[in-house]
């Protein structure tokens, strides 16, 4: 569409207003010489292209005005099939311009004799006339133009702001609201056109628009609280204002997180960059002390480490710190469960997929971990549980050092340190061809031992102090130690979910106990009852040493009493002895194992 066609229903109303006023007609012309706008019997004309135009094509491209006097006798027309016979009597054809540009022609007509006399006796006038009129539909096309792009901007601002995850509330001058996104509106459960417009100090006082309007001054994470029909919202606000160059502040933007999701995040954060040095893992004894000597040694290159150790004797914590000894510990450590979710969406965890790989796979694709990781540390917890297929996969990054996306063909590549850590025996999975042994020995290259806290008792007391003395700094109580039936009964104690169950039994007994010493009493009831029944140490009553089998067997069975043998008590109960809930599913079942 020609720039004069936009402003056709304009061009008519000018063009009208000329022939009522003249009482000759008038006839607009664009760049394609078709009429926009036109008077009299051309009126019917308009929408339809000039099959000549000699005159106007003249002034489309000269940019000068011209009068026919004598239509179809000007020299211009000589090259015309009608000379000397044309229906035009006469006409003043004038150019419209934008800029530099000629958009067009305007050109009062004459159909007969009186009208003709009336473009000759005036003519002077009549042309300056013309060039105005021009100039004021010049005018029409560049406001259209503007308001157009205008509205243009506008739109992308709006889609811009729609598809942004935060909340965005905009006002203007007078604390009216004039932008109010998709996001906004799922969080305050309201639409957009129920509140746009209306004053923030009245339906949302407690937003601070008005406090930046007046001070000119913004802030950043600040918490508001605000009541809205209903809802009760803890946010967290960003607010700017919107000023001009001369410094005046014409509005306010805001943007607002939902509080909980904001420190969630936070909290997420926190925890996947710990940071963790050897200094920090608790134990004096000789099997700790080598195996951090070991670990110390490996830190410093770059090769695949393989933690091996029972659930909850820390091997996250060891890994944790390798990574930060090594010398690549500026940079990320992710952390992947293995066994914490099915194969697919470990897969697209790891290593992220490719636009249309799926149903549903946004735009763009995802980066997996592996990317994400790049430079740093990929933990990978509980490898035994991988699939062989994401075990095949996982080989050829070790080997290859790159990944290829889900739905993908190309080989993206990685410089990321792998540590992998297991509960089970990766030999016996590998006899079973439940693990690819080809991995194994990849992974393996240098293995870590983790000792169970059974076969550490010297660093007990110290991990009962360490963990006292955080717990009750955190809990407000003035905890100074254990009496010595409850420490030595820790000491004893077999502890099959090792220092993560220690942990937990500490955080129970500091939250129990009233006293300035932990008593017996105070110490969870799976503690007390192994006490009980003489099995502390993992010791039958004739004094022999219990099978590990048995071990395991009689803990599950303690902590289910405990907790009791429905869903929450099972997930309570792993928790204690430091596995996940699938595994003590499995061991139920192994052991067959059902209520009393």
């Amino acid at each position: 569409m020609t720039r004069l066609a936009q402003v056709s229903e304009s061009g008519q109303k000018v063009a009208e207003a000329i022939a009522t006023v003249l009482k000759v007609d008038v006839e607009i012309i664009d760049t394609d010489l078709v009429r926009v706008a036109g008077t009299g019997i051309i009126r019917y004309d308009v929408g339809t292209r000039l099959l000549r135009g000699f005159v106007n094509k003249h002034v489309l491209q000269t940019g000068n005005h011209i009068f026919i006097r004598e239509a179809g006798f000007h020299e211009i027309c000589l090259s015309c099939p009608l000379t000397g016979q044309c229906f035009y009597k006469a006409s003043i054809v004038y150019p419209i311009t934008a800029g530099s540009e000629t958009i067009g022609t305007i050109s009062l007509i004459a159909f007969n004799e009186e009208q003709k006399e009336t473009l000759g006796t005036n003519s002077d006038s009549l042309i300056e006339f013309i060039g105005r009129m021009a100039d004021l539909i010049s005018s029409k096309a560049l406001e259209s133009e503007i308001l157009t792009e205008r509205m243009v901007m506008s739109n992308h601002l709006e889609a811009v702001v729609d598809s942004v995850d935060e909340c965005v509330i905009a006002v203007n001058s007078e604390g009216f609201i004039t932008h109010f996104n998709r996001s906004a509106e799922r969080v305050f459960g309201t639409r957009k056109k129920q509140i746009l417009g209306k004053d923030s100090k009245q339906i949302l006082p407690t937003l601070p628009f008005w406090e930046v309007l007046q001070e000119g001054k913004g802030f950043n994470s600040r918490e508001v609280f605000i009541a809205y029909e209903g809802r009760k919202l803890h946010l967290l606000s960003t607010l700017k204002p919107i000023k001009l160059d001369s410094g005046q502040v014409v509005g306010v933007v805001g943007t607002f997180r939902d509080f909980k999701e904001t420190q969630k995040l936070a909290y997420e954060i926190m925890s996947n960059q710990e940071m963790i040095v050897f200094e920090d893992i608790v134990g004096i004894s000789r099997p700790m002390l080598e195996i951090k000597a070991k670990a110390q040694k490996v830190a410093a290159s770059n090769s695949t480490v393989l933690i091996v150790g029972e659930s909850g004797t820390g091997k996250e914590i060891f890994a944790r710190a390798i990574h930060a000894a090594g010398p690549h510990g500026h940079r990320p450590f992710i952390s992947i469960n293995c066994a914490a979710m099915p194969e697919n969406l470990l897969e697209i965890e790891l290593f992220g997929y490719n636009e249309g790989a799926f149903s549903g796979a946004r735009r763009g694709g995802k980066q997996g971990k592996f990317e994400l990781g790049a430079g740093g540390t990929i933990f990978l917890e509980e490898i035994g549980n991988m699939s062989l297929y994401l075990q095949t996969k996982l080989l050829k990054v070790l080997k290859e050092k790159g990944i290829e996306r889900v739905g993908g063909t190309r080989v993206i590549p990685v410089d990321v340190r792998v540590i992998a850590a297991t509960n089970t025996d990766l030999r016996e999975l590998v006899r079973k061809n439940i693990f690819r042994d080809d991995l194994y020995y990849q992974l393996s290259v240098i293995p870590l031992v983790i000792p169970p806290l059974r076969v550490r008792q010297e660093d007990i007391p110290i991990l009962l102090d360490f963990y006292m003395k955080r717990f009750s700094k955190l809990l407000g109580k003035e905890i100074k130690g254990f009496d010595d039936e409850a420490l030595n009964s820790c000491i004893k104690y077999y502890w099959p979910g090792n220092v993560r169950e220690l942990v937990y039994a500490v955080e129970y007994a500091i939250n129990l106990e009233e006293n300035h010493l932990i008593t017996m009493e105070s110490l969870p009831q799976a503690l007390r009852e192994s006490v009980k029944k003489g099995t502390s140490a993992g010791i039958t009553g004739d004094g022999k040493l219990m099978p590990l089998a048995q071990l395991e067997k009689e803990a599950i069975i303690t902590a289910l009493d405990q907790f009791g043998w429905t869903d929450e008590g099972k997930t309570r109960a792993a928790r204690v002895l430091g596995i996940s809930r699938a595994t003590i599913y499995r061991k139920i079942q192994r052991y067959d194992l059902a209520p009393a």
